[in-house]
């Protein structure tokens, strides 16, 4: 396989995704640009959950499980209650890093991570 045909094909999945994801594929891109994704994983049962930096000026963090839930806003008024996307940014962020390995990894222990959750 060529360079060029491996650039393209890697051009076409890009548009794909852009396609399924509209505004959100290019503004969680953004988010794993800046590293703003952490994955707090509990020991020793390695139980995660991603942290993810949203794009407002306050810089809030959202804790997410990149395929069922996001405490931001959008998640619910776009994913849930209006179901116009099919994920927020900031899952969509979480899940991009976690495949690319770009998440900051924090270590946590289960206890501390049952505390986080029970925030949620």
């Amino acid at each position: 396989m060529t360079a060029s045909h491996l650039v393209a094909e890697s051009v076409w999945k890009a548009i794909d995704l852009h396609f399924l994801f509209g505004k959100n594929f290019e503004r969680a891109t953004r988010i794993v640009d800046q590293r703003g994704v952490k994955k707090i994983s509990g020991e020793p049962s390695g139980r995660f959950i991603f942290q993810v930096v949203g794009e407002s000026r306050r810089k809030e963090e959202y804790f997410c499980f990149a395929e069922h839930y996001c405490a931001c806003y959008s998640f619910f008024y776009d994913v849930i209650n209006r179901a116009e996307q099919l994920c927020c940014k900031h899952q969509l962020a979480a899940r991009l890093a976690g495949s690319l390995g770009a998440c900051i990894e924090v270590k946590v222990s289960d206890e501390q991570l049952a505390v986080l959750l029970s925030e949620l």
